[in-house]
């Protein structure tokens, strides 16, 4: 499951439901060539693989930046990454450019950016806003796998199969979909890893003409900043880590801690629908019998889909992902309660608009490129391969861990089990000493990176370096959550080098 999928589709959800920078001049790396200057200019609207959409208003502009497809071949092919950027409102004042990383991965930064700006806006004050598609997203080199009519009887498919006759035929659909990438994308795939992503930002850093990286990364970004930091911990300006990726857990670790931490959240949304008594519209006087009353509504569905939207079903494993997309902001819970009501009277139109936000359908059809991509780099950079016999004797851990999703994240260890490329590391090398302080922060009620990642990162990133923020709340991230405590730290940090004392907390009001 992508760790910050909602953050992209909840602009769309939404939608449907209600002066030149020049380069460095120096080769950081000593073996790539620095990186040219950037030409700004107007933006187009996004296209299909970013996610579709409307034009970015007249304050964004859009710019291409070309990179070594292979790191080791520095004077071989290049691929184009893509960029979009607000200047500061005020330049007298201008620290210099914040780029953001808003995960996925897969996620396009280029079209989200402009939808989320209006959260950053304190920051835009004093720097440009910046992000972009890492390499095999969006407009940056897109990983293409199955075309859209193929997508949606891909994910129409059976994800927690029972039997023989279904694993065969779950296996046999990773199989097609992973010859189908290597057919579309063969030359991408080897150099869509993290890894590689980072060197990228730090192309990027030199062609934004800064001396060090401000860096803004949620979800998966706070991944690729840990990896970005280990790299170059001397181009560390500063750095934001919100909703953070436990760089200590292996690929199977990561999933189950995602099960625990999406039926968590559940719990959490359970009991605040029964506590509001008679205005819950599930049934269930607590929320222990709430979430079996989800339980139920999936047992259901598996043995009979019910109406969703066109010729398309709501499945037991479509509505799992709705759930869990719903999940991801406290904004979703009433369209969470209102989609499991109507799917327990047999309308599944709600929650089958849930999971396409998930899984980066479009309005008219079509879909953007993160769920290929989303794969694309998970497999590139864990190097884990499960077997058939493997998942199934870690599915009772999983299914002890969540009622409601630990089939679902189970039986996804297989999803690189037919992926032609291997995968380069069991977890990721984040330790960056002499780095300048990097603000971490967790939140205790996030399902899709749990909390106990953030201390873990900091570990990891080494004496002095990590500084952790809790914040006491719900959903994926915090920054976005609106809270003024934790707005106000990170602010601070970024805009005054205010470093927040360290084991600050913020408590959601």
């Amino acid at each position: 499951m992508p760790t910050s999928a909602g953050l992209r589709g909840a602009a769309a959800l939404t939608a449907a439901l209600l002066a030149l920078a020049g380069c460095s001049g120096s080769n950081d790396d000593g073996s790539v060539k620095a990186a040219p200057e950037l030409r700004w200019d107007s933006c187009p609207a996004p296209n299909a693989a970013e996610g579709d959409g409307r034009p970015p208003g007249a304050e964004w502009e859009c710019a291409g930046l070309d990179v070594p497809l292979d790191y080791d071949d520095p004077d071989g092919k290049t691929i184009e990454l893509a960029l979009i950027r607000s200047k500061a409102l005020d330049p007298g004042k201008r620290i210099g450019s914040l780029v953001f990383n808003f995960g996925g991965p897969g996620g396009s930064g280029v079209a989200a950016l402009p939808g989320a700006a209006q959260d950053y806006q304190r920051l835009r004050q004093r720097f440009d806003l910046v992000s972009f598609d890492p390499r095999g997203v969006g407009r940056s080199a897109p990983v293409t796998c199955l075309d859209d009519r193929r997508l949606d009887a891909y994910y129409q498919g059976d994800s927690s199969p029972e039997g023989p006759v279904e694993e065969r035929a779950y296996l046999d659909g990773l199989k097609r979909y992973a010859a189908a990438c290597e057919k579309n994308s063969a030359t991408v795939l080897p150099h869509v890893g993290t890894p590689d992503a980072a060197r990228d930002l730090d192309r990027i850093r030199q062609a934004l003409g800064d001396e060090k990286l401000y860096y803004f990364g949620i979800s998966y970004g706070t991944e690729l900043g840990g990896v970005y930091a280990h790299q170059f911990p001397d181009k560390v300006g500063r750095a934001v880590f919100d909703a953070v990726v436990d760089p200590t857990k292996t690929s199977e670790q990561g999933s189950l801690g995602q099960a625990q931490g999406f039926q968590l959240a559940l719990g959490n949304f359970a009991k605040d629908c029964v506590d509001r008594g008679e205005d819950c519209r599930l049934p269930g006087t607590t929320a222990e019998e709430v979430e079996q009353g989800i339980v139920d509504l999936q047992k259901r569905l598996r043995a009979a889909p019910i109406p969703g939207s066109g010729d398309r079903k709501l499945t037991e494993t479509a509505a799992t992902n709705g759930i869990a997309q719903a999940l991801y902001s406290k904004e979703f819970w009433p369209l969470l309660e209102q989609g499991l009501d109507e799917a327990d009277g047999g309308q599944g139109q709600l929650l089958l608009a849930l999971s396409d936000a998930m899984n980066g359908r479009n309005q008219n059809g079509t879909y953007s490129n993160i769920g290929a991509a989303n794969t694309a780099i998970n497999c590139a950079d864990y190097e884990s391969r499960y077997t058939l016999a493997q998942t199934k004797a870690a599915l009772p851990r999983f299914r002890a861990a969540s009622p409601v999703f630990g089939d679902f994240l189970g039986w996804g260890l297989l999803g690189c089990s037919a992926w032609p490329v291997p995968g380069a590391w069991e977890t990721p090398d984040v330790s960056a000493p002499g780095a300048a302080p990097i603000l971490v922060i967790g939140n205790t009620g996030d399902p899709a990176t749990p909390y106990e990642g953030a201390r873990k990162m900091v570990e990891r990133l080494g004496e002095g370096v990590g500084v952790e923020l809790t914040f006491e709340g719900e959903g994926h991230g915090a920054y976005n959550s609106g809270d003024r405590c934790v707005q106000r730290a990170v602010d601070g940090y970024l805009l005054d080098g205010k470093v927040p004392a360290a084991d600050t907390v913020c408590k959601a009001t």
